[in-house]
């Protein structure tokens, strides 16, 4: 029996003319009226608003850990078995004849800056050090908490939460939607990816409510990212001038610090997303990179270079070795307050789930990006490059700041000046520990710089995707008014979530937002699956593909 030939193109309505010409009015509209709700709730009742949200955070805490537990590792297992199938990880993203529009090293360069960067500059330092402390392998008794024989858990649970689960989160939308839209023909947009399920009800009111929570999503995970971002910016600030309103008593930067830090990265994101990828984010990606390279170089020279090399290789093998086991154990909490199963549920809820729909809120972004920036690759080349380069990358981060601060606080005599200091201060404390004072004032300088950068590319990109989406897939520049809008609308969504609860606030509201977006992306893992498998069948019956 013949397969019926696949669907090469979703009509998507969009506006012919008016403010919102070449725009789907539904998604647009419905996009901001729901981020514009969600806007003035916050800022017009930031303390209800912040009970509200931390009590939908423990609910979804207690019922959904097995659910983002299972689902990161199918999104894993996708793309693995694709890249690793001879028959589809040769398929070329856009057709035989296409290839890349960028070089290997700006591709990784926009990935890895515009995916990961601002949080790992965070807590590339902070949580090895918090893992030094505490961990499962302390929580079961198996390992000493601070002790030296801590550090090899320390760095296999950072490498998990840094690894394949969160590239792989990226990698099955990225891969997705560059197979649908540059070897199917269909719009870049996340409709796309669930075609070969949903057919051509995507045109209509449901495709429309799917992009809705994906730029919902969007928001929400890149508001976390930058908030984290806007934090350890301030904290930098006041290491190099010491200005004492930019920190509180706890050394946490202040709300007024992270909103003129907000305001600052915004105007600069959005006027580099008004000159478009090739330009702007192309530039700052590659100085970014660049700058990367030369503080991991410092690391390598100044820091703690055997220690960090063992904590690499030893905590990479571990992960690899282990990393089937951690990607699904669910730990339940049995009610009994400080008992075992109770601290390994807390744990893994504050860390490991948290990061799972953190990693998932991000994925829309970084995934379309993703897609548009690696047309021409082959499904294995992209897997590859978009899922084990980048773990790498983070890996020899980790290693070499974590690394140094755990070496620095057990044997280099710093006591409790790195651990004590708050997440968003601890790389610029272990800085001051290791050098003069006008030395750490000139790499502070430069990790600011560094910070700058990824917050800029990791906003505009964001600022981009979301008017992509709102376009119905149309990658070409054009509603620089858009672009201006969506980039004060993010900044009001970060502004009005740190003045109803701090970071906590904008977690909890990106925890919300990932969940109905994590069976989206289950979905067009299925979808994948289903439309190469069917591809495989036209071939071999000589029909259309």
């Amino acid at each position: 029996m013949a397969i019926k030939p696949p669907i090469r193109n979703l009509d998507i309505k969009t506006d012919p003319h008016g403010f919102y010409e070449g725009f789907s009015r539904f998604v647009a509209i419905g996009s901001k009226l729901a981020v514009g709700a969600l806007i003035v709730w916050a800022i017009a009742f930031p303390e209800a608003a912040g009970a509200v949200l931390k009590s939908i955070r423990s609910t979804i805490d207690a019922n959904t850990g097995s659910w983002y537990m299972y689902v990161m590792t199918f999104y894993i297992l996708v793309c693995l078995a694709l890249a690793l199938w001879p028959a589809t990880g040769r398929i070329r993203l856009g057709g035989e004849s296409s290839r890349p529009e960028f070089s290997s090293f700006s591709w990784f360069s926009m990935m890895f800056g515009a995916g990961i960067g601002i949080g790992m500059l965070t807590y590339a330092t902070g949580e090895p050090i918090f893992h030094f402390g505490t961990n499962p392998d302390v929580i079961m008794g198996e390992t000493t908490g601070s002790g030296a024989d801590n550090v090899r858990a320390a760095m296999q649970w950072s490498f998990l939460h840094w690894g394949f689960s969160a590239w792989g989160c990226y990698a099955i939308v990225g891969l997705s939607l560059a197979f649908f839209s540059y070897s199917r023909g269909l719009p870049l947009t996340i409709r796309s990816g669930l075609t070969p399920l949903l057919g051509r009800s995507l045109e209509g009111p449901l495709g429309h409510v799917i992009d809705i929570v994906s730029v919902i999503a969007t928001i929400l995970g890149v508001s976390v990212t930058l908030g984290y971002g806007v934090s350890q910016f301030a904290a930098g600030v006041h290491n190099i001038t010491g200005m004492n309103w930019l920190m509180n008593e706890d050394m946490t930067p202040t709300t007024a610090a992270m909103l003129s830090a907000l305001v600052i990265v915004m105007i600069c994101s959005t006027l580099s997303a008004l000159s478009g990828v090739g330009n702007g984010i192309k530039w700052l990606s590659n100085l970014n990179m660049g700058l990367s390279f030369f503080i991991l170089a410092f690391l390598l020279v100044f820091g703690s270079t055997v220690f960090a090399l063992k904590s690499l290789f030893v905590g990479m093998f571990d992960y690899i070795v282990n990393l089937p086991w951690m990607s699904v154990v669910v730990w339940k909490s049995d009610g009994v307050d400080g008992s075992t199963a109770a601290q390994l549920a807390g744990w893994q809820g504050g860390w490991t789930i948290f990061y799972w729909a953190w990693w998932i809120a991000f994925a829309p972004f970084v995934g379309l990006f993703l897609a548009r920036i690696s047309k021409g690759r082959t499904i294995r080349e992209y897997v590859l490059g978009a899922m084990i380069v980048p773990s790498i990358m983070c890996f020899i981060w980790f290693a070499f700041a974590g690394g140094t601060a755990i070496d620095l606080t057990l044997n280099g005599g710093a006591g409790d000046q790195i651990t004590g200091a708050g997440l968003s201060s601890q790389l610029f404390a272990m800085i001051n520990y290791m050098l003069s004072p006008t030395m750490a004032t000139l790499m502070s300088l430069v990790i600011v710089v560094l910070l700058l950068t990824y917050l800029v590319t990791s906003a505009d990109s964001a600022v981009l995707i979301i008017n992509t989406i709102a376009a119905a897939g149309d990658e070409s520049p054009k509603g620089r008014v858009h672009i201006l809008v969506w980039g004060g609308i993010l900044t009001l969504v970060i502004a009005g979530l740190l003045l109803a609860g701090g970071l906590g606030a904008i977690n909890t509201a990106m925890i919300i937002g990932a969940l109905p977006f994590s069976a989206v992306m289950a979905l067009m893992g299925i979808s994948l699956f289903k439309a190469l498998i069917r591809d495989g069948l036209r071939e071999k019956h000589g029909s259309d593909s």
